[in-house]
């Protein structure tokens, strides 16, 4: 698989990596067997870059993480803390940083954990010169090797990127989500930024499998969280209604080239920009995940392709969510 660089972290890494969220929760059930299956099948088609977190499944997907990095050492594996606790920047100390790092710590069983990331924070955390000095005290003290933010918004991206320590941004970054383009990418590249493209595929929308007789479980966050009930909608099929982005991957099928899948497609299309370091669909399977990493060895689309694509964005979804983040 091509590998990018992460951003400041200098570590290289797959193009294409994994998203754990659905081994830990809020994706309907995943036995561990079929989790830990899933893993090593992503890293089998040449996967080395894991993005986890601490609240997915409050710590089990972490674990599950932790039981394949045993078996299979050297790889990157990035987690995020500060979504367990109420959000208030005043959340956000050393004190805290140093619980949150253990406790994932001990989930993952490493002494250093490669890349943590803020995880969504309150905007003003983001401005706020002691919460960079404690994540440069934990980098000091050995518990990490390399911090980076998770996003919401745009101009939060900006924020981080004009910090030296920031070694990477987690952004979604998907054909319903355009705007990172404008400022985020060009500006991520120029400071040595990485980009960790997340929502790939619009929370499965981009796969092209959904129609509007498509059902997901009570403990699914496109059922529980469609208006933000839960977390950010932006989260939640990229804030796009699901009516319109059904609409929206009509008109991108026929675009697809033969022989590549529409969820392909939607990958392809992010891998195409030298700015992404690496993008981290999920999956909920081994067939999933194999199929996501193949991506990385498909032909780049063509610009008329990515123009078309445009097309679609400004006339069904750029009025939804352009100005929202």
């Amino acid at each position: 698989m091509q590998k990018r660089e992460l951003g400041r972290t200098g570590r290289q890494v797959g193009v294409v990596g994994l998203g754990a969220w659905q081994l830990g929760a809020d994706w309907g059930e995943v036995g561990e067997d079929d989790a830990l299956a899933t893993l090593h099948a992503a890293v089998e088609a040449g996967v080395t870059f894991i993005d986890t977190a601490d609240v997915y499944g409050d710590g089990r997907s972490e674990q599950i993480v932790g039981r394949l990095l045993k078996e299979r050492p050297g790889l990157t594996v990035a987690t995020k803390m500060g979504r367990r606790v109420a959000q208030v920047p005043s959340a956000y100390t050393l004190d805290n940083f140093r619980a949150w790092n253990d406790r994932s710590r001990q989930n993952l069983g490493v002494d250093t954990i490669d890349l943590v990331q803020l995880h969504c924070p309150p905007t003003p955390v983001f401005s706020d010169q002691a919460v960079y000095d404690a994540l440069d005290t934990l980098v000091q003290e050995g518990r990490i090797a390399a911090y980076g933010v998770s996003v919401e918004t745009c101009q939060e991206a900006l924020t981080a990127i004009a910090r030296p320590g920031v070694a990477s941004v987690q952004i979604i970054f998907n054909a319903f989500r355009l705007k990172p383009l404008e400022q985020v990418l060009p500006a991520a590249a120029e400071a040595g930024v990485g980009i960790i493209a997340r929502v790939p595929l619009a929370s499965g929308l981009l796969s092209g499998r959904y129609d509007e007789h498509t059902s997901f479980g009570p403990d699914d966050h496109r059922a529980f969280n469609r208006h933000g009930e839960s977390f950010d909608v932006g989260e939640t099929f990229s804030g796009v209604d699901y009516a319109t982005g059904l609409a929206a991957v009509e008109r991108l099928k026929p675009l697809v080239p033969e022989g590549m899948t529409t969820a392909q497609f939607a990958l392809r299309w992010i891998i195409d920009h030298p700015a992404v370091s690496v993008v981290i669909p999920g999956a909920r399977n081994e067939r999933q995940a194999a199929a996501n990493a193949a991506a990385a060895r498909l032909a780049p689309l063509s610009e008329p392709t990515h123009a078309a694509v445009a097309s679609v964005y400004d006339e069904l979804i750029r009025p939804l969510v352009h100005h929202r983040w």
